[in-house]
Parts: C-alpha cells; sequence; structure tokens
C-alpha cells in the first residue's frame, strides 16, 4: 500500500476531482483529512472511502479561521502531515469587456490566496515528514482562452506558486508539484452557470478540442495526483503536469 501510514489532507473533496481523489488514495492505504463546504457530500466520500481511516471538516478556505482549524484538526487527529492536494476551487466566464473586479477578487480568493495561506500553514508540518504538495491547476494555466480570463489568470498564479515553492522547498526534500486537467466530467462547469444544453454541446465539443478525442474522467485526474505524491515520483518537483488528453499541445487549423 503506496500510501500506508501516510497522512492526505484534500481540499474540495466532496465532489469531482477531490472526491475520486480521496477515494483513490484511500484506496492505497492513506488516512485522509477531507474538507469541504458540503458536509453530505463529504461524508458520501468518507463512505467511498472505507475502511480507510478518514475525518471531515467544513470550512470556507477563504476564512482564515477555518483554514487555521483545518490544519490543527489535521494535527490533532493524526499528529502528522505528509501530503496537502490543494485541489479546490471555482470557474466563471468573463472577458476583460464584461469582467468586475469582485470576480476577479472572487476568484483570486479561493483559487489562489486560500492556497497560499493553506499551504503556508502546512509547509511546516510537511517539512517535518518530507512529505509533499500537489496543487490541482488547469490547462488554462499554460495555454490562453477567451472568455475565462479571471479563471485563466488565476491558475497560470497556481503554475507560478508550484515551481516557486518547489525550489524554495527542495533543500528540505519538500516536493512541489501540480496537475494541469483539461476538460473533466464534473459539477465545475454546470456550477459556473452552465445550462444542461450547453453542457452536452461542450462535452462532445471535446471531441475537437482534445486530441485524444474525449473529456477527461476524475479517476484519471486522481490517479496522476496520487503518482505526483508517491515515492514514484521522488526525483519530480517543480512539475506542472497535463492531463488533458493532449489538449495543451493542439492549435487551430
Amino acid at each position: 500500500m503506496a500510501f500506508a501510514g501516510k497522512v492526505v489532507l484534500i481540499t474540495g473533496a466532496s465532489s469531482g476531482i477531490g472526491m475520486a481523489t480521496a477515494i483513490h488514495f484511500a484506496q492505497h492505504g492513506a488516512s485522509l483529512l477531507l474538507t469541504g463546504r458540503n458536509l453530505e457530500n463529504l461524508n458520501e466520500t468518507v463512505e467511498k472511502c472505507k475502511p480507510s481511516k478518514s475525518f471531515v471538516v467544513t470550512g470556507e478556505l477563504t476564512n482564515e479561521d477555518d483554514v487555521k482549524n483545518i490544519i490543527n484538526t489535521t494535527i490533532k487527529q493524526y499528529g502528522r502531515l505528509d501530503v496537502l492536494v490543494n485541489n479546490a476551487g471555482i470557474l466563471e466566464s468573463g472577458s476583460i469587456e464584461n469582467t468586475s473586479l469582485e470576480q476577479y477578487d472572487r476568484m483570486f480568493n479561493i483559487n489562489v490566496r486560500s492556497i497560499y495561506n493553506l499551504t503556508m500553514l502546512a509547509v511546516p508540518h510537511i517539512v517535518k515528514t518530507k512529505g509533499n504538495i500537489v496543487n490541482v491547476s488547469s490547462v488554462c494555466g499554460i495555454r490562453s482562452f477567451p472568455n475565462v480570463l479571471s479563471y485563466c489568470m488565476s491558475k497560470a498564479a497556481i503554475d507560478q506558486f508550484t515551481r516557486c515553492c518547489a525550489l524554495d522547498l527542495a533543500p528540505k526534500e519538500v516536493r512541489v508539484n501540480a496537475v494541469n486537467p483539461g476538460v473533466v466530467v464534473t459539477n465545475l462547469h454546470k456550477s459556473s452557470g452552465m445550462t444542461d444544453e450547453q453542457l452536452k454541446k461542450f462535452f462532445e465539443h471535446c471531441k475537437e478540442t482534445h486530441a485524444l478525442g474525449r473529456p477527461g474522467d476524475v479517476t484519471e485526474v486522481a490517479k496522476t495526483i496520487a503518482f505526483l505524491a508517491s515515492d514514484d515520483a521522488s526525483f519530480i518537483t517543480g512539475v506542472t503536469l497535463s492531463v488533458d488528453g493532449g489538449r495543451h499541445a493542439m492549435c487551430p487549423r
């Protein structure tokens, strides 16, 4: 069991990539601290992770007291932290012509500032275990797309955050990496405001926008996160790894 005896903290674990990642780590022996805003959904994740040990902490990652409580609860329950998976994030559409400072602030508070804060508080504990961090970014961090301005900017910030933290922490044998998914079938796009019909067309369009001709599955991202967090990736740090069916390599013709 690759993660037996290891403690893994996963944000946004109540659905999508976060839930799939929790289940995958549990199958490989990890003890879990799962966070999110929806307690009912978090408890569903816990059920799917059994018999692995899991604790749940609800809270808003933009609330500094909630973030402190997440770290304190992890250490109180397990006495250590080996892996931090910064997965929680939101998506909103908008171009420079129709966006707002409110949207910009909301996007960066959730997608960037909260990760900065949680990682800052987690690092002293991860240094003790010589553990590692995996951030969930996006193809939007490395490629540019219209009408998702603040989202693309926030993910580009996470990519740079990943590389800088990797260099800061390498002398202490702590690795920091990121995954950059393409379109993955989750509730993220629906929660961004897409109707069911728009969502159906969007996923269908993935046959053209992804070289492998389809959107991704959450388990494919979860397995990549676990690989980067495992000893199999012991000489990998500062990487932003595309998990996008080849979308990052494509250009219009």
